[in-house]
Order: C-alpha cells, then structure tokens, then sequence
C-alpha cells in the first residue's frame, strides 16, 4: 500500500503535512529537516521543488524558493539527496513543483527516480487534469506515484467530482483564492466552503492547505478535514532557527495546545 494511503488509515483525522523548500535554509538541509519532521511528529512530509515562477506560492515560498536556487538546488541535486530518504524517514513525502523543470529533466526520469528514492506522491499545480489522463497517468500508476490535485472555493461541482476520481492519496483543499501565506484565523466564508465540500462526501481524504498557521488554525480546518497542510508558517521558522530542536517545537505547538 501506498504510504500515503496507509497514514490516513492509520490515523483517520488531524493529519498535519507539512512543506518546506528543498534547499533552504541551506543547500545540504533537505533531508535533515525532513529527518526532524519525521521525529517531531509530522504525519506527512511535502518537499517543495524550488522554481523561478511558483504561481501559487506566496512571498514566503517564493523568498524560500529564491534562496535556495541562490544554493545552488537543482532537481538533479535534490533527486540525488533523497537517496537516502528512507534510511531516515518512515513517513510519507511528497513532492510539490512545477511542470517546467520536471519536463526539462524527463518525466519518466523523473517518475522512475521518485520511486527509487521512496517518494510517495506529486502535487503538480500547473499539471492539467486532461494532459495528466492523456499522457501522464499511466507513467504514474507504473511508478506508483500519487498524483494530487488541488481545488479552490472557485471550482464546481462537477469538476470537484471529476477530481476526486482521478486524485490519488487525498485532495490538496486550497482554502482561498489567493496564494499561500500563513494567516491567523479562518474566515466564516472559509468555514463555508469546507462544510460544501465535507457535504459533498467525497471518495478522497481531504486536506486544506494555504494560509494554515497555528494549532488554532489547523484545528479549525481538521473540523472539515482530515487535516491540514502547514508551509508557510514553518519556512519562517526555519528563518530563525531550522535546528530539530525548533522543529519539533513548532510541530508540537500546532498538534498540542
């Protein structure tokens, strides 16, 4: 079973999945923080693939982003990293980037590679759910990569439901229409649009992602949730101290009050 799918049989609510930039602080950083996160109690691991135009990503991500490219991270580089992923992390990861990069590498490189180094599945932003049925589905399903979309408050009914078709592992719920960033509360039109889709009763797990900060935060999303993602909020943490020791305070403070 994918590791992905066994964790939310395993734990059936507050999933915490947390991103961080490949490459940031430092170049050599990647799998030391994924190994911290691991061990502080991090239920799911989304390594963000640095890229010079992150549509999605807020100033955070994009300043987290743009310093490790100054590092020197390149896909390559951190494919190489993860080699020994899973001599050192026994939970899911994720990784999340842009089509550009990955095209340029060779997708099925790239798949072939992923499952070499025990990655679990992909959230593709730019990825067309058309393009990815058409072309890149069976590529995949060969590596067994789970391949994640996201919806927005903007996104019908019908194309939620065709999502949650073709969605593996769980749907990336983005919470606003805006980019990521970490935000204090969630709004009474937020709690809105989570009660729709939970009343939808969708096949998938759902998370929610985007603007998710602190354990009130993350508490009120996992009301309407299986759990929630954490990205921003955890890059300025790594700002300031990125030792595990400061980790595993951060991961502790969200799960636990």
């Amino acid at each position: 079973m994918n590791r992905i799918d066994q964790a939310f049989q395993d734990k059936k609510q507050d999933l915490l999945n947390v991103y961080f930039t490949a490459g940031y602080p430092e170049l050599e950083d990647t799998i030391r923080i994924a190994k911290s996160l691991d061990e502080a109690g991090a239920d799911v691991i989304e390594i963000g693939i640095p890229f010079s135009d992150p549509i999605a990503d807020g100033p955070t991500i994009q300043d987290s982003s743009q310093k490790a490219l100054n590092n020197g991270m390149t896909l390559a580089i951190l494919l190489d990293q993860l080699k020994d992923l899973r001599s050192q992390v026994t939970v899911p990861v994720l990784l999340m980037g842009y089509l550009n990069p990955i095209i340029q590498f060779g997708m099925e490189k790239f798949c072939a590679k992923c499952k070499e180094v025990g990655i679990d599945g992909l959230i593709l932003p730019d990825l067309p759910m058309h393009e990815y049925i058409d072309v890149y589905k069976t590529l995949f399903d060969k590596y067994e990569l789970h391949n994640i979309f996201l919806i927005t408050p903007q996104t019908s009914e019908k194309r939620i439901r065709e999502i949650d078709q073709y969605s593996r592992g769980f749907i990336y719920t983005v919470s606003s229409a805006s980019t990521t960033g970490a935000r204090a509360s969630i709004s009474e039109g937020q709690e809105d649009y989570f009660k729709r889709i939970r009343d939808m009763k969708l096949k998938r797990p759902i998370m929610i992602g985007f603007g998710i900060s602190n354990h009130d935060t993350f508490q009120a999303a996992c009301q309407y949730a299986d759990g929630a993602i954490i990205g921003s909020a955890f890059i300025k943490v790594l700002d300031n101290d990125s030792t595990a020791m400061s980790i595993k305070k951060f991961v502790t403070s969200v799960k636990v009050k």
